[in-house]
């Protein structure tokens, strides 16, 4: 009976609880702990005192093929708290074949106390902010992309913590999807997944990115809204062109080849249109996870070993994010397989049932840290506070996008830089046409042999 139960809890047990802790160690505990340390932060909040004089502050604004979405943006810059004398907007068209130009005069003429300006650009993003940057002539230059709005007092805000923190090089501000468009969504399948996509937003920069900006270990500034001061922008290499992850480039620019300090503005809020499917979350996370290691392969090369996993961020990074992919995966298999070692179908399933409520544990924890965050935000956090329940889904929902970037990272290996990623279903066509290629060179190899 002894043997029974020591081969059960060392072979089988053992084995399995082996591969239970790594989502345990790599990811619940350490989201337990950033989570005690953003509530304090959220609690005892940093007071900010009002320059003499504003600033003057530039917006960029690159456009393509934003006809639709180019007036709301630039109104929501015309109704921001900060005064329109002072505010400097160049909307760089880079190769728009809609009616984005007529958008735009339409706004010119109705915000008169605007300084609207059009440039016309290269094709590409990095490309239209990198023109627009030089004829930028605001003490801060501020991205924002045109599919988005700001939060009324998203500019006074990050001009403050500018204004009261001279160490502060460059600063990245909240993105959130717009719940007032989620609200709006008919099909029920997909206003689901846009509110996990919300929560993810939510929990990413009002938790996870309020712990990175406070080491100075942001991994990546939002490309959709981000800020920097003019000498420091004119002090990078520009844009990059050659990657899918420009803004993340441009972070590695600042902090690792100049060595300044960039920071996370909590309390100014871009919103961004909700996902319109599974189908563009899935090209959207392979782009972002290509971005992420074309940065790293660029500026930290020569510098990726073990032995320097306690003094660079960078290496823990990569090794939580993307080493322990492969073993999270394998994990993933391995209920099914160990099926066929004759362990317990129960201890498995209660494994599994274990793990997912250590996972929905941590989305309470930072469910209220970000209420936390929202509070000076009544119409946000009412929103927030009444999607509680997608703190149930949302382990799920970060299931799948981790297989997004798993596959991403597979395709990065064997696939050029390419800003639009294959869809889904070119991909699984793509699969089928070279399993059934394989199958029948095995099958003309096995005839020639008989």
């Amino acid at each position: 009976m002894i043997d029974y139960w020591l081969q059960l809890t060392f072979f089988k047990m053992g084995f399995w609880i082996t591969w239970t802790i790594i989502p345990v160690v790599v990811e619940i505990i350490p989201a337990m702990l950033a989570a005690f340390r953003v509530y304090y932060e959220g609690t005892h909040p940093v007071k900010l005192t009002p320059p003499a004089k504003l600033p003057v502050i530039s917006i960029l604004v690159p456009v393509y093929n934003s006809e639709d979405t180019l007036f709301a943006c630039l109104d929501s810059i015309a109704q921001s708290t900060y005064p329109d004398d002072l505010i400097q907007v160049i909307v760089a068209d880079n190769q728009s074949t809609d009616n984005s130009f007529q958008v735009f005069a339409q706004a010119q003429n109705q915000f008169e106390t605007l300084h609207l300006s059009i440039i016309h650009t290269a094709k590409g993003k990095a490309q239209a902010l990198n023109v627009a940057m030089y004829n930028a002539i605001g003490t801060y230059i501020i991205n924002i992309d045109s599919d988005g709005q700001l939060e009324p007092h998203a500019l006074m805000n990050m001009v403050l913590r500018f204004e009261n923190d001279s160490r502060v090089s460059a600063m990245t501000g909240t993105i959130l999807s717009d719940h007032r468009m989620i609200r709006q969504t008919k099909r029920h399948r997909l206003r689901r997944l846009q509110k996990n996509e919300y929560f993810e937003y939510a929990q990413a920069f009002l938790s996870g990115r309020t712990i990175e900006s406070r080491k100075n270990q942001l991994f990546t500034m939002s490309g959709a809204f981000s800020a920097f001061r003019r000498d420091v922008l004119y002090r990078t290499f520009m844009y990059n062109t050659d990657t899918v992850g420009e803004d993340t480039d441009m972070t590695f620019q600042i902090r690792q080849r100049l060595g300044d300090r960039i920071t996370l503005c909590h309390d100014a809020i871009f919103y961004i249109e909700p996902i319109s499917g599974w189908a563009e979350l899935y090209t959207q996370r392979q782009r972002w996870q290509r971005g992420e290691l074309e940065s790293i392969h660029r500026y930290t090369a020569g510098r990726m070993g073990l032995n320097y996993f306690f003094n660079n961020f960078l290496v823990r990074r990569l090794m939580i994010d993307h080493t322990f992919m492969f073993p999270k995966m394998i994990w993933f298999f391995a209920s099914f397989v160990l099926l066929f070692f004759r362990y317990s179908a129960v201890v498995l399933i209660a494994s599994y049932v274990l793990i997912y409520f250590l996972y929905i544990l941590v989305e309470l924890l930072n469910f209220i840290c970000v209420r936390t965050l929202l509070r000076a935000f009544d119409d946000e956090r009412h929103f927030y506070d009444h999607q509680w329940w997608t703190i149930f889904t949302l382990p799920g929902y970060n299931l799948v996008c981790f297989w997004f970037r798993l596959i991403g990272t597979i395709n990065m290996m064997v696939q050029r830089s390419n800003w639009n990623s294959q869809n889904a279903t070119s991909e699984r066509h793509a699969a089928w046409h070279q399993v059934k290629g394989d199958a029948r060179a095995a099958w003309r190899r096995l005839l020639k042999k008989d």
